[in-house]
């Protein structure tokens, strides 16, 4: 086709309005698209643990900075910040993000007209004779969306995105929440083993009062035998809580990449376990879930498969493809330049399916099935949150309950051991009555060491369970 020619010119416009008009009329035949938003769920207005009290609106204590920031200790929050800076787990989420965002951008760039160069160089011999021709040239070509399939890709690319973002966070939670809960297990092992050295001392200080009565002839061998037992069992406690520590340890140094044995210098001085602020205010339900990564990952699954019931059903529609190409030839290679002969061409297609044996409208129908279960995958984690958030607070509240009971019993233990030690010396008891004393301070006292751990740890799960320190892509971090 000569496009200097006006017929031509003529002719190419009249093909392109009619191509045109063909479309825009097979677009009424379109259908609605439903709506992107996740299903609406009978979310309750409190949780059960409150007594049936709705909770106020407002979500945790107002504070700057991530949620392990409540508990006020800086080596958690040392130990968190490297752990989201170096552990392989989230490492591999921001390539997955990346990778996720190169390919919005793959999508997005097939909307765009594509151009290209080419070159051609022929040397073609006939009997006696040999001929040259060289070619340079420009290829052009554009598919005009009209009816929303490549925008639907875009789209469906972009919310896969927005999803692999989530995961990301939901990573970063998940790591968070895993080296917090070790970093309270440590605190706590190193209490017990604090505690149980504590009353082996005792235990030996008993034993030898055993020894000076057995030489005064005030006992028998029976009473220092029993002192010598007990010694020995609160001992071997010792490299049990020694051997748990150091695996601890171990496991906080691969957690913020590096060897295991890392650590052990840096956590080698003991500090009490770490708690949460006592006055940890709840959202509603409604609100705190959309905090969750997965939830927002799940939402985001939602608008993906929308996206592509869209792109499948917008592929049973006609496509218009406009492709022209811009030319040089010559029969020499510097003749390119100056003297070239310019051809050009400019052709607008259009392809109408008319029959694939109903796989278009059976492609729709996968993909909507696929849309239902994204929304079914959203119900099932939304109650799923609900139910993490429920047993952390059950388990909040029964630890508390459980600390409480457990401190004013190793009080009482410890007076009764004092007392018991004292009549032991001055010959008022016997012997089997200290040693009831001792081991039952050494549990009191081993409990509340353990309850306080728990009890860091219930808040530690409270807080992921409800989506609070979720790091976005950028670096920022949401509100606890």
């Amino acid at each position: 086709m000569n496009l200097r020619n006006p017929f031509d010119v003529r002719r190419t416009r009249a093909l392109l309005a009619w191509a045109a008009s063909a479309l825009l009329l097979t677009a009424c035949a379109l259908p609605v698209v439903q709506s992107s938003a996740p299903p609406a769920l009978a979310v309750p207005d409190h949780w059960s643990s409150t007594g049936g009290q709705a909770q106020a609106p407002a979500v945790l204590p107002e504070a700057p900075g991530p949620w392990w920031q409540q508990f006020g200790d800086a080596q958690l929050s040392e130990l968190i910040t490297q752990a989201l800076a170096a552990h392989t787990s989230v490492r591999a989420a921001r390539e997955a993000l990346a990778q996720a965002r190169a390919q919005v951008e793959v999508q997005a760039a097939s909307l765009s007209p594509q151009l290209g160069a080419s070159a051609q160089a022929q040397r073609a011999r006939a009997a006696n004779s040999t001929g040259n021709s060289f070619r340079a040239g420009l290829d052009a070509g554009w598919e005009l969306d009209l009816f929303g399939r490549g925008r639907a890709a875009v789209d469906a690319a972009q919310a896969d995105a927005e999803a692999t973002g989530a995961a990301l966070g939901s990573a970063q939670v998940s790591l968070a929440a895993e080296v917090a809960a070790n970093y309270m297990a440590l605190r706590g092992l190193q209490a017990r083993l604090a505690i149980a050295r504590s009353n082996l001392a005792s235990q030996r200080e008993t034993l030898q009062i055993s020894h000076w009565r057995l030489q005064a002839g005030l006992t028998s061998s029976l009473v220092t035998e029993q002192a010598h037992a007990a010694v020995e069992q609160t001992a071997a406690q010792i490299p049990t809580l020694e051997s748990s520590l150091a695996q601890t340890r171990h496991a906080l140094a691969v957690l913020v990449g590096q060897a295991p044995a890392a650590l052990d210098g840096a956590l080698a001085t003991v500090a009490p376990v770490p708690q949460a602020p006592a006055n940890l205010a709840l959202a509603i339900p409604a609100q705190t879930l959309r905090q969750r990564p997965d939830v927002r990952a799940a939402e985001a699954r939602i608008r993906a498969a929308l996206a592509r019931v869209s792109q499948a059903d917008a592929a049973r529609y006609p496509s218009l493809r406009i492709s022209g190409n811009l030319g040089l030839s010559a029969a020499t290679l510097g003749a390119l330049t100056n003297g070239a002969s310019v051809a050009s061409a400019l052709l607008a297609g259009i392809s109408v399916p008319l029959f694939d044996g109903g796989a278009a409208r059976a492609q729709v129908r996968v993909q909507a099935s696929a849309l239902e279960q994204a929304r079914i995958g959203y119900e099932a984690t939304v109650l799923e949150a609900l139910r993490e958030v429920e047993d952390a607070l059950v388990a909040l509240q029964g630890d508390r309950e459980r600390l409480a009971r457990l401190q004013a019993a190793a009080s009482a233990a410890a007076n009764a051991d004092l007392l018991a030690r004292q009549r032991y010396q001055s010959g008022l008891i016997d012997f089997p009555t200290v040693l009831d004393t001792q081991r039952t301070v050494l549990a009191a006292q081993d409990g509340v060491a353990s309850a306080q751990a728990s009890l860091a740890t219930d808040h530690v799960r409270l807080y992921k369970a409800l989506g609070g320190g979720w790091l976005s892509d950028t670096g920022g971090t949401a509100r606890p």
